[in-house]
């Protein structure tokens, strides 16, 4: 096990230029993958009540991950990694593709404060890795973030070949970027999607200050994109301020999933609605229209009063499966569905999130993907 108490900010790249002037971009999430990230849970208080439960869908992640690629998992101390061992062992799980990370983090929403991996093809069939980690502050929401931002320095400057902090001038000034994985969506060939109300509109808009334009260049620079759709906003109940990982993906190129709410009652009914008018209108960065696939939404859920972000969409495409939040609920059988005919080569699975959805996330905001070093599967 490998590990280090925190990590300072590195410098940046020697050579000044950004990923897209060398040719990296970020692939697709169905391009192969070395590994997936997970950081053992232990901030009991994202599942009131329900932590214990929590740590057997993660069990549930890793067996399921396991059969297809590495599963590296953050752990804060050596008791933590003794304990997820213990959890793993009475699963049934043998470990020996678990690379245990000893790093101290706040949370386990690895999606968000790791860094985003970028390749760039090479000589013999190979890619080189690098890591474009964003500044990390808690979704601009809460204090406890500075142990989870510096894990995301640590796994950039030590798993990739080469590693970007994004900048941009505000004001005069010279200030990280702020972002979060789950805040974008590629299709692995130029087009990203994001929201206004996460980006660019509201206090808590990471990219405010640099506006469309300017928000459009760093995604460009950083992540090898060449065209930005934008959708309104995301669904009720998303503490992210509009995270588009929670109701619209690119299950392939020019193939959008996106969630649809048919109560007009429903908050999430007009939202969706807008996201839906405004893929139609748009064209991938090759031209193309998409074609938008309808993902059913699960019957509203609350706990003590909060809407919950609970949403098929928050799936994870792993090299042999795709891992969908399922919630003891009568849609989950048509999302199965309709997700097992976008993936004929991987299983699909569904892995109950009725409690991981307490803490505002589930499957997706959980994991982060490596990139393979050889293209292709």
């Amino acid at each position: 096990m490998v590990g280090q108490r925190r990590s300072p900010i590195a410098p940046a790249e020697p050579s000044g230029l950004t990923p897209l002037e060398l040719g990296y971009r970020m692939p697709a999430e169905w391009a192969a993958h070395a590994a997936t990230w997970l950081a053992w849970p232990h901030h009991e208080s994202d599942w009131p009540g329900r932590a214990s439960a929590v740590t057997w869908v993660f069990c549930e992640m890793i067996r399921q991950l396991l059969g297809s690629e590495r599963v590296r998992v953050l752990v804060r101390s050596s008791q933590q990694k003794t304990d997820a061992l213990g959890c793993l062992n009475q699963s049934g799980i043998a470990p020996e593709r678990v690379d245990w990370v000893r790093i101290s983090t706040d949370r386990s929403w690895t999606r968000d404060f790791l860094p985003t991996f970028v390749t760039r093809n090479g000589a013999r069939a190979r890619r080189a890795l690098g890591a474009v980690k964003w500044r990390f502050d808690g979704w601009r929401r809460y204090p406890n973030h500075r142990l989870d931002d510096a894990a995301g320095v640590y796994v950039a400057t030590h798993h990739a070949a080469r590693s970007w902090f994004p900048e941009a001038t505000v004001l005069g000034r010279r200030r990280r970027v702020t972002l979060e994985g789950g805040a974008v969506d590629v299709d692995g060939e130029g087009t990203l999607m994001t929201t206004e109300s996460c980006l660019l509109e509201g206090p808590r808009a990471r990219l405010r200050s640099l506006g469309r334009a300017g928000a459009e260049t760093v995604l460009s620079n950083y992540l090898g994109v060449r065209r930005v759709l934008w959708l309104r906003s995301g669904i009720a109940g998303d503490d992210t301020s509009g995270h588009i990982d929670d109701f619209a993906r690119f299950v392939r190129p020019a193939v959008v999933v996106l969630c649809r709410e048919p109560r007009p009652r429903d908050p999430n009914h007009s939202i969706l609605e807008d996201a839906r008018e405004r893929l139609q209108a748009a064209r991938d960065e090759r031209g193309r229209k998409l074609e938008i696939i309808e993902l059913p939404m699960p019957e509203p859920r609350a706990f003590r009063g909060q809407r919950l972000p609970a949403s098929y969409a928050n799936f994870y495409i792993a090299n042999g499966c795709v891992l969908v939040p399922t919630f003891n609920d009568v849609s989950d059988r048509r999302a199965l569905g309709i997700l097992g005919e976008l993936f004929p080569d991987r299983r699909v699975v569904g892995v109950y999130a009725g409690d991981l959805v307490l803490g505002l996330g589930t499957i997706h905001c959980s994991t982060q993907q490596q990139p393979a070093k050889v293209p292709g599967r």
